[in-house]
């Protein structure tokens, strides 16, 4: 069982991230709109092919987060780091580029967390990708996507994940960046909204 280092009330972003702590392994598909299955994604801010295979480790301390997916099988090797704070009972992730939007997480009830503009603007124009992220039973969960580009949405993906372990102290047996080294990595800047500011 995880042992919690902050209470937050059942329902808060706070509750649902202090749920996700620990070691996911994450089979991830991508479909078109209308549900026929994707074999290629070349509009994503990872392109590549699907479906495919991730490791994540998520941690958070209360009020820290630090989040770093690893492509584990199915698309060439790579590791993005996402990082944020809780402000005012919300997660608001560290800058995703220059000229980027402010990304939040906000809640949809007890294990329910999506990750996405706070407000649209210009760069939510360019790209955006909110996470809809379902804590579905203990030690599972389902993420899913929708990816716009230019203001129009593109394809969809989802992720059915399962924890296996509840820490990130060290870098898991089937990372393929080998297991010495840190887990997360520096966070992650896209340069995609560069020409806003």
């Amino acid at each position: 069982m995880i042992e919690l280092t902050a209470d937050f009330p059942v329902g808060s972003v706070g509750h649902s991230l202090m749920q996700l702590r620990g070691t996911w392994h994450d089979h991830v598909e991508l479909f078109e709109l209308d549900g026929q299955p994707l074999s290629e994604d070349s509009k994503a801010g990872s392109p590549g092919s699907s479906p495919f295979e991730n490791l994540v480790y998520i941690d958070f301390d209360g009020e820290v987060l630090k989040l770093t997916n690893v492509h584990l099988k199915g698309r060439q090797t790579s590791a993005k780091t996402f990082t944020g704070r809780m402000r005012d009972d919300l997660l608001v992730f560290d800058s995703l580029g220059p000229g980027s939007y402010e990304n939040v997480g906000i809640s949809g009830g007890a294990g329910i967390l999506t990750f996405t503009a706070l407000s649209l603007d210009k760069a939510t124009d360019v790209y955006m990708e909110p996470d809809f992220i379902i804590i579905t039973a203990p030690g599972r969960r389902t993420r899913h996507t929708v990816l716009y580009r230019e203001g129009i949405a593109i394809r969809t993906l989802t992720a059915k994940g399962k924890r296996l372990c509840e820490t990130t102290d060290s870098r898991h047996s089937m990372d393929p960046r080998g297991n010495s080294g840190a887990v997360h990595e520096e966070p992650f800047q896209s340069e995609i909204w560069k020409h806003l500011v």
